[in-house]
């Protein structure tokens, strides 16, 4: 495998930006499968290869990884700042593929994330489903609405950067009201892991419980664990194999 940091130029963000990539030693870029694998709130784009063995579990697979930095942005197209969301939904599959010659095909790529970029993987699935064959969130913060309920001072001031003055979830940035647009067969299959004892479980099994019902292709696996990088390790591990068998081409 390659490890390589990049430093890239985004038009849609008006500036250079940090990229982690991870390619495989063998086989032609344009067949290789892409991982979107996107940090959390308080992380940046090398957490994955920090805080897990992500290169190690991708090797066999013959995958790609591509892990962005988008500050504590939600994913989003902010209020009152940059359009983070708009640079890894649109503009980053095509500097990838210019750059390294990957995939912009649905059967080959796939996105993933833990908590805020759980949450922005089912984002980007459920708004865009035609884009990605399958998504992977790992202790997403699903219910933004009950941060902006709930937060005070310096995350007060970003969810207000984030969403406008009035904290006001739109429709296109709610996983529900995104779901609740599509059919179990316009989604992408989808693979959502939680630690038991994490404060976000619940409604985990409740976003769990609105996929079922929509008819999506959903596999939900949970154990005891907290939000913490040993929960998210063995997920991206199990999203992996989930996505990409063993044994299978």
């Amino acid at each position: 495998m390659a490890h390589l940091h990049c430093d890239i130029k985004s038009d849609v963000m008006g500036m250079y930006t940090s990229l982690e990539v991870i390619l495989p030693d063998y086989g032609r870029m344009k067949d290789v499968p892409v991982i979107y694998l996107l940090h959390g709130l308080s992380g940046n784009c090398s957490d994955w290869n920090r805080f897990t063995a992500v290169e190690r579990y991708a090797a066999p697979k013959g995958v790609a990884v591509i892990m962005p930095e988008v500050q504590r942005s939600f994913y989003a197209d902010m209020a009152l700042g940059i359009d983070y969301f708009s640079y890894v939904r649109e503009e980053l599959p095509q500097i990838c593929s210019r750059l390294f010659g990957l995939s912009l095909r649905r059967e080959k790529n796939y996105i993933m994330g833990l908590s805020m970029g759980g949450y922005g993987a089912l984002k980007c699935a459920l708004s865009a489903p035609k884009r990605y064959a399958g998504c992977a969130a790992f202790s997403a913060a699903i219910e933004v609405e009950q941060l902006v309920t709930f937060a005070s001072g310096r995350m007060a001031r970003e969810l207000q950067a984030v969403l406008g003055p009035e904290g006001k979830i739109p429709p296109e940035a709610d996983p529900y009201a995104l779901l609740n647009r599509r059919k179990g067969a316009q989604l992408p299959r989808f693979f959502v892991t939680c630690g038991e004892q994490d404060a976000l479980y619940q409604e985990n099994a409740r976003f769990l419980k609105a996929l079922e019902e929509r008819g999506a292709d959903v596999r939900f696996e949970h154990w005891e664990g907290d939000h913490r990088w040993e929960v998210w390790d063995k997920s991206v591990a199990m999203a992996l194999e989930e996505f990409f068998p063993a044994g299978k081409k």
